[in-house]
C-alpha cells in the first residue's frame, strides 16, 4: 500500500512540482490550499500569494495531477502570525513570520489535518532536504541550490516530526524546477516567484503594524548617538530594525545604522558601522534536531538572517531553552527577534530566536569594521 502525503500547495511552482515529484514516485498525494485571508487579490499581481487566484492555480495542477485537492481555511490560525508580527515590531524587535509560518500552521496545523485523513507524511515546496547524521537521525540538510536554500527557516522542526517530513524539491535548482514544471505541463511553471511576506504586498510593514496596533501609536521618542546625546524624534521604535541606515531623518555627515532599540524608554540609538559588530548572542526557545547537548561548547556554523552566510561558531547551551552563541569573527546586525539556525557542515544541529546580542569590545570592533564594506 502506497504512503499518503498531504502537500502544502500555494499555487506556486515549486509546491506543485513537489506533488508532481511524490505523484511518480507512487505516493497518495493529496494537496492542501491554506487559506489564511491575508491576501484577497481578484487580479493577478506578480509576487503574491495566499489569493483566490493562487488557489484556482493551484487547483488546477491538482488537477492535472489528478489528485485530491482541498482549500482548508486557516484564516483564524493565520491571525496569530499577524498579531506577532505586529507586536514585534512595537517591542522593537524583528519578527520572522515565515519561521512562525512553519512552525505553527504547515508543520503544525497542516499535519494535525493530514493525521486525521490518515497521512504518513507532510511534504512542503521548500528548497531543503531531509537527510540522516551518522547516528541515523533524520535533519533538515541545506539544498543543492545555495541561492535558494531555505534550511535557515526549518530550525523548528522537531525530532518528532522530522521523520514524517518530505522535502522533495531540495535535491534541484530553481531552473531544474522550472524546467520539470514545463515538462509536465503544469500551468504555473512560469509563475513569478512570491515575496517573503505575504500579508504585506506592498512591503510597507510600518502601515501593517500601526494599522493593526492602531492603539500603539504616537509613541514618539528620541535618536541618540551611542553617548546618549538626542540629534532628533522618531515617531515611534516600531519603524526601526537594527542595521537600518536609511529614513532614520539624521544627517551627520557620514553613515549611520540603527545599533539599539529600547522600547520602554522609545529611545532609537545610531552609530557608525563598526557598532554594528557583535561578538555573539543570546537565544531561547531553541529547538534541537539532534540530542539536546551538555552542557558544554559545541563548534559549528551559525546563520543570523536570510542572506547571512553562515560563519564558524562556538554554541554553549545554557540549559534545554536557552544558549549562547559566540561568532569566532564579530558579525553585524544581530537583531533581537530573528533566528540563530546553528549547522554541522550542511546539516542542522538547531537554533532559536534571538533575545540579545553580545558586545564586541571597541578595539575589536574597529579593527573588524574594514570587513562590513
Amino acid at each position: 500500500m502506497s504512503s499518503r502525503v498531504v502537500v502544502a500547495m500555494s499555487g506556486g511552482v515549486d509546491s506543485s512540482v513537489a506533488a508532481a515529484l511524490l505523484k511518480e514516485r507512487g505516493h497518495d498525494v493529496v494537496g492542501i490550499f491554506m487559506r489564511t485571508g491575508a491576501s484577497v487579490e481578484t487580479e493577478r499581481r506578480e509576487k503574491t500569494c495566499c489569493s483566490a487566484l493562487d488557489a484556482l492555480d493551484a487547483q488546477n495542477v491538482a488537477d492535472r495531477l489528478d489528485i485530491p485537492f482541498y482549500a482548508l481555511d486557516f484564516e483564524h490560525d493565520f491571525a496569530r502570525i499577524e498579531d506577532y508580527f505586529a507586536d514585534e515590531y512595537m517591542a522593537g524587535r524583528t519578527p520572522n513570520p515565515c519561521a512562525m509560518c512553519n512552525i505553527w500552521l504547515k508543520f503544525g496545523k497542516l499535519w494535525a489535518h493530514g493525521k486525521s485523513v490518515g497521512a504518513d507524511f507532510v511534504a512542503t515546496g521548500h528548497y531543503a532536504r531531509i537527510q540522516h547524521d551518522a547516528a541515523g537521525r533524520p535533519r533538515v540538510a541545506r539544498a543543492v541550490d545555495r541561492e535558494k536554500d531555505q534550511s535557515y527557516v526549518l530550525f523548528g522542526l522537531t525530532p518528532a516530526i522530522l521523520p514524517r517530513v518530505l522535502l522533495p524539491i531540495g535535491d534541484y535548482t530553481k531552473d531544474q524546477i522550472r524546467s520539470l514544471a514545463r515538462q509536465r505541463g503544469l500551468p504555473v511553471h512560469d509563475k513569478a516567484d512570491s515575496q517573503d511576506i505575504c500579508f504585506v504586498p506592498d512591503h510597507d510593514y510600518l502601515r501593517f503594524v500601526r494599522e493593526r496596533r492602531p492603539d500603539a501609536q504616537g509613541r514618539s521618542g528620541d535618536i541618540v548617538d551611542e553617548q546618549g546625546a538626542p540629534l532628533a524624534q522618531h515617531s515611534g521604535v516600531e519603524g526601526f530594525t537594527i542595521g537600518q541606515r536609511r529614513g532614520l531623518g539624521v544627517a551627520v555627515g557620514e553613515p549611520r545604522y540603527v545599533v539599539k532599540i529600547e522600547p520602554l524608554s522609545r529611545t532609537v540609538t545610531i552609530g557608525p558601522k563598526s557598532a554594528l559588530l557583535s561578538a555573539g548572542l543570546e537565544s531561547s526557545r531553541m529547538n534541537w534536531q539532534v540530542e539536546p547537548p551538555s552542557e558544554a561548547p559545541i563548534a559549528c556554523l551559525a546563520q543570523i538572517r536570510a542572506r547571512h552566510k553562515a560563519v564558524p561558531a562556538t554554541v554553549l547551551p545554557i540549559d534545554g531553552a536557552r544558549a549562547h552563541v559566540r561568532f569566532d569573527t564579530p558579525q553585524p546586525a544581530v537583531a533581537p527577534g530573528q533566528i540563530v539556525t546553528l549547522y554541522e557542515d550542511d546539516l542542522v544541529l538547531g537554533g532559536g530566536w534571538i533575545d540579545q546580542a553580545i558586545s564586541t569590545p571597541r578595539e575589536q570592533a574597529l579593527e573588524a569594521a574594514p570587513c562590513l564594506d
